[in-house]
């Protein structure tokens, strides 16, 4: 028989894919949505007031049971110190002196500077929006094509969602409960084949068209005017300190020496050195730091917290049971569940960043891709999580860099020089995204890509 409690979930997700191009951010909309719909389930006698009490309780129970979401601001706070640092501009200079002479210097730079500023990602848009700020003027005084600098930028403003320490991996390890470590290893390999395809097509390009530099640059020019001695301790600041300070972060989480949130507050207080080694860390820079960590927790976990008031009436009217059923009902099987999956969640990466999908959307996949059987081909238990998550964290960032809809292209385009055109854009990211894609098909059809090294660590 018919009830209209039964149309509730369905309504609560069309509301949710309508409203979420209206332009509100998406954290009021799923509050607001959960409310609204909690209040419609106590007008037709389905839920009780002192049901709505459980929503501050599994808020309190999520965030107070996790080693997860304590260690978020204390890396953000790390990543706001290394920015406030000047770090960046050091880290270019010392990369530039590195590779300049070489094809394609200045590209295999900048993507090796995203690589190193990884812990800073804490939003696509703001890590794009820095790096185009800091190198795209230089690569296009020396030369570079706006559509290989472009591209270069926009892929390197992006590393940070799948090299550790990223903000998304925590949060993926959190949903399908496996360790952050053995998360952290998995996405190296992919991560190291992906920078390895970039840097080749780089060179490659640049070989067949060589940039012709805007003003003529000496020897004088490389070195400065700098002792060989002041350079060394420019390196030592400017690019071994910081370097020194990831790989501690990272080893101390994959290795256990330390808690995920005892390993956020070492990166936070290293952090905080760089900026007083460099001169950097006055109250105004300081109080920046603090600002802009407290604004980013305050996003994530208003998130956080608007997704518990929504998915918990959600799933009171069995709308995870709903999405389950439509999912299954289409009957792929196996493989073209998983494909579907990443492929609605790449869908998703064009509208709204990491942080609602992974938080809001991946939860309702979750007993979909419980019930699907690749343990032949992937492997049980953790291997089988640790490869989904992979996928996931590759798919996303593929999403953002695919014309046209791609929001960090978007970004880009707005901290570009006007001489920049969207074409442009559009035209250099298509080889990047050929590259995402291709070890996508990598992982899928290869696990072991994801799954050998944390094995080798850990088993």
């Amino acid at each position: 028989m018919f009830e209209f409690v039964d149309v509730l979930p369905y309504l609560m997700l069309a509301s949710l894919a309508i409203l979420i191009f209206s332009g509100l951010p998406v954290a009021i909309l799923l509050a607001g949505l959960g409310i609204a719909f909690s209040l419609i389930g106590i007008a037709l006698d389905e839920m009780q007031w002192i049901a709505l009490l459980n929503v501050p309780l599994r808020l309190y129970g999520s965030i107070n049971g996790s080693q997860i979401y304590p260690t978020v601001p204390m890396l953000l706070f790390m990543g706001m110190a290394l920015e406030k640092s000047g770090i960046a501009r050091d880290l270019l200079l010392c990369l530039q002196h590195l590779f300049g002479r070489m094809p394609a210097g200045m590209a295999i730079a900048v993507t090796l500077l995203g690589i190193l500023l990884a812990p800073t990602a804490g939003v696509v848009g703001a890590s794009v929006a820095t790096l185009a700020l800091i190198a795209l003027p230089t690569m296009l005084d020396q030369g570079y094509k706006a559509s290989l600098a472009s591209s270069v930028v926009a892929a390197a403003g992006t590393l940070g969602l799948i090299l550790p320490p990223a903000i998304m991996l925590f949060f993926l390890a959190g949903k399908l409960r496996t360790p952050i470590g053995h998360i952290f290893l998995a996405a190296l390999w992919p991560a190291g084949i992906l920078i390895v395809l970039y840097l080749i097509y780089y060179i490659t390009a640049a070989i067949i068209s060589p940039p012709v530099p805007r003003k003529g640059r000496t020897e004088q020019d490389w070195s400065l005017g700098w002792t060989g001695m002041q350079w060394l301790w420019f390196y030592v600041r400017g690019l071994l300190m910081p370097a020194g300070l990831i790989f501690l972060v990272l080893g101390s989480i994959i290795f256990a020496w330390a808690t995920p949130s005892q390993s956020g507050a070492v990166g936070a207080a290293g952090g905080l050195l760089l900026m007083l080694l460099n001169g950097r860390l006055t109250w105004p820079l300081f109080r920046e730091a603090i600002e802009g960590t407290a604004l980013m927790t305050a996003m994530v976990f208003f998130v956080v917290m608007a997704a518990n008031v929504f998915s918990y009436p959600f799933r009171f009217f069995s709308g995870d049971e709903v999405v389950s059923g439509m999912l299954l009902g289409l009957a792929f099987g196996d493989w073209g569940m998983l494909l579907t999956i990443i492929g609605i969640i790449f869908i998703l990466g064009f509208f709204i960043d990491w942080i609602e999908i992974t938080i809001i959307t991946l939860p309702l996949f979750l007993p979909v891709l419980a019930d699907l059987d690749f343990a032949d081909h992937a492997g049980e238990g953790t291997q089988g999580a640790l490869w989904l998550a992979t996928l996931i964290a590759l798919t996303l960032q593929t999403s953002f860099l695919t014309p046209p809809f791609g929001f960090a292209l978007f970004f880009l385009k707005g901290a570009a020089p006007p001489e920049v055109k969207i074409t442009d854009i559009y035209r250099g990211i298509i080889p990047v995204v050929g590259a995402q894609l291709f070890v996508i098909g990598l992982v899928l059809a290869f696990p072991m890509i994801a799954t050998w090294l944390p094995s080798q660590v850990f088993d």
